[in-house]
C-alpha cells in the first residue's frame, strides 16, 4: 500500500506564490515518475506538471515560466512550486506517483485559491 501527503495548498492573491509538496511512502521500492494534477469546477482533470526519476520534466502550456516541479528521490517526494499566480489556476491540486511496477497512485487533493 501506498500513500500520499500533499501539503501547502490555500489561498493567495494573484501574483503570489505557493509551494505544494507530495510525500509518497509505504511500500515503494522505486518511483518512475510524481506529477501534480488539478481540477477546478466543471472542468476535466489536467496536467500541471511531472518530473521522473532521471530528473525529466513536462509541463502544461498554461503554466510554463512560471511552475517548477522538482524531487528529492531519497525521501520519495516531490515539489511544485507555482509562482505569479493567476485566477485560472484555481482548483484542487492532486498528487500523482508512478512506481517502478508502473502502479498509479493518487493523493487526496490540496485546495489552491487563487483570489483577490
Amino acid at each position: 500500500q501506498v500513500q500520499l501527503v500533499e501539503s501547502g495548498g490555500g489561498l493567495v492573491q494573484p501574483g503570489g506564490s505557493l509551494r505544494l509538496s507530495c510525500a509518497a511512502s509505504g511500500s515503494i521500492f522505486s518511483i518512475n515518475a510524481m506529477g501534480w494534477y488539478r481540477q477546478a469546477p466543471g472542468n476535466q482533470r489536467e496536467l500541471v506538471a511531472i518530473v521522473t526519476s532521471a530528473g525529466r520534466t513536462k509541463f502544461a502550456d498554461s503554466v510554463k515560466g512560471r511552475f517548477t516541479i522538482s524531487s528529492d528521490n531519497a525521501k520519495n517526494t516531490a515539489y511544485l512550486q507555482m509562482n505569479s499566480l493567476k485566477v485560472e489556476d484555481t482548483g484542487v491540486y492532486v498528487c500523482n506517483v508512478v512506481t517502478g511496477e508502473w502502479s498509479v497512485y493518487w493523493g487526496q487533493g490540496t485546495q489552491v485559491t487563487v483570489s483577490s
